[in-house]
């Protein structure tokens, strides 16, 4: 059903070297690109990620409450993908485990412009 996010970014430059190298891996490369956005995607039919500068020309800043979360096929990907944001320059916001829902195994970290993400792997146990 989502066709695409987008995150403001102040530094697009920036922004674009630290998600080329954490969305590569999730298999995802650029596929749209301006000089106010960028935008990336593991294949066309699947939704993709942006990162933007402000169409109404102010200053990007962060959403209270707003988190965009990135799914993974296993927890070892969750572990991977967080260590890897934070290596790129992301901030810890709550290292990888297992959180309240049963079956949730998830990190979350903020990027360079403080916009916060999530890595998470969603497993259904069989009882």
């Amino acid at each position: 059903m989502i066709g695409y996010v987008t995150l403001g970014t102040n530094n697009i430059e920036k922004a674009a070297q630290f998600y080329d190298q954490l969305l590569a891996s999730l298999g995802a490369t650029r596929f749209m690109e301006s000089d106010r956005l960028i935008a990336w995607a593991v294949s066309p039919e699947q939704p993709a990620f942006c990162v933007v500068k402000p169409y109404d020309g102010e200053s990007a800043s962060v959403g209270n409450g707003v988190m965009i979360a990135l799914s993974v096929d296993s927890p070892d990907k969750v572990d991977a993908l967080y260590q890897k944001a934070l290596s790129l320059g992301a901030t810890c916001e709550g290292e990888p485990g297992p959180r309240q829902l049963a079956g949730v195994y998830a990190a979350y970290f903020r990027d360079l412009d403080g916009n916060k993400l999530n890595v998470f792997n969603f497993a259904v146990t069989q009882s």
